[in-house]
C-alpha cells in the first residue's frame, strides 16, 4: 500500500510539473495580475523619469500599458539598461522587454521579438556650428554612445578611424558632449531627439547626418512561447487599427507619423 501511494505521489508530482512546464507566459501574468515589463528611465520620449511626478513615462512605457490593458492585467516596471535588459529577460526578471531594442538576427539566439513596432535609423547629434555633418567628419575624433547597444558597433563600422567613448546610458554621452570630452553623440534619431528636446538649450544643438543603419525596434519576449509573442502581436496590430498608435506617437514625438511607414498588420 505504501508502494501505490508513492508511485501515485510521484505520478501527481510529474503531471504538476509537467503542467507547469507547458503553462505560458500568458497564464502566468494573467496568474499574478500583472506584466513586468522592462524599460528604460533615462532615454528622453520613449522610458524616462517626469521630474514632476516622479514617474516612468514615455512611449515605450505607454506601449507596455496597452498591452497589459488587453491581457486585463497591472502593468509593474522594471529598469534596464542596453546591457543588462536581454539577460533579464531570459532570466525571467521581467516578462517583456519596451526598450528601444533594435531587433537583430544575433539577439534571436537568446529571445524572441515582436513585429517592428517602431522604425528609426542612426544618426549624429552635434553642437552647432561644429563642421561635423556626417560621419566621415568623426575620423580622428571622439565620439560617445552606449556600452552594449548596435549603435556602439555601428559606428565602429561606419568610421573605423573615430575613437568610440562607451557610456552607460545615453545622457552620459550627452553629458561628455556638452563638456567637450567627446565631438558627437551617436544613437538611433529619436533617442537623440529626446536628447535634444531634453536639454535646456535645445537650440544649440542639432542632429546630421543621413541614416547609416537601419534601427527596426522590437518588443522582447521569452523564447518559445509562441502564444504570448502571437498575443502581443496582436496587441500591437489592434493599437494600429484603432488609432491608439499614432495617437501615442504624436503625443511623444510631437508630430504625426512620417509617411511611407506602416505596422506589419496580418488579417485577424
Amino acid at each position: 500500500m505504501k508502494r501505490l501511494v508513492l508511485i501515485l505521489a510521484l505520478v501527481l508530482s510529474f503531471a504538476f510539473a509537467a503542467n507547469a512546464a507547458f503553462a505560458g507566459k500568458i497564464e502566468d501574468i494573467k496568474a499574478k495580475g500583472v506584466l513586468v515589463c522592462g524599460v528604460k528611465d533615462s532615454v528622453n520620449l520613449f522610458g524616462f523619469v517626469d521630474p514632476n511626478t516622479k514617474e516612468l513615462v514615455g512611449f515605450d512605457v505607454d506601449i507596455c500599458k496597452y498591452i497589459a490593458d488587453k491581457l486585463g492585467v497591472k502593468t509593474e516596471f522594471k529598469v534596464v539598461t542596453s546591457k543588462n535588459r536581454i539577460p533579464m529577460l531570459a532570466q525571467g526578471s521581467v516578462d517583456m522587454l519596451a526598450a528601444t531594442m533594435t531587433h537583430k538576427f544575433s539577439r534571436d539566439e537568446q529571445i524572441d521579438f515582436s513585429i517592428t513596432y517602431f522604425m528609426d535609423g542612426q544618426k549624429l547629434l552635434v553642437e552647432k556650428g561644429s563642421g561635423i555633418n556626417s560621419t566621415d567628419d568623426l575620423a580622428n575624433k571622439k565620439v560617445g554612445t552606449v556600452k552594449g547597444s548596435t549603435s556602439e558597433k555601428n559606428i565602429k563600422a561606419a568610421q573605423p578611424k573615430a575613437q568610440v567613448i562607451s557610456y552607460d546610458e545615453y545622457p552620459q554621452a550627452f553629458m561628455a558632449l556638452k563638456q567637450g570630452k567627446v565631438k558627437a553623440v551617436t544613437t538611433d534619431s529619436g533617442i537623440l531627439a529626446g536628447l535634444k528636446a531634453g536639454d535646456d538649450n535645445p537650440d544649440k544643438w542639432e542632429i546630421v547626418g543621413a541614416f547609416f543603419s537601419s534601427e527596426p525596434y522590437g518588443l522582447g519576449v521569452p523564447q518559445n512561447d509562441s502564444a504570448f509573442r502571437d498575443f502581443v502581436n496582436k496587441s500591437l496590430n489592434e493599437m494600429w487599427l484603432d488609432g491608439s498608435y499614432q495617437k501615442l506617437f504624436k503625443k511623444w514625438m510631437g508630430y504625426d507619423l512620417p509617411a511611407g511607414w506602416e505596422m506589419e498588420l496580418w488579417p485577424m
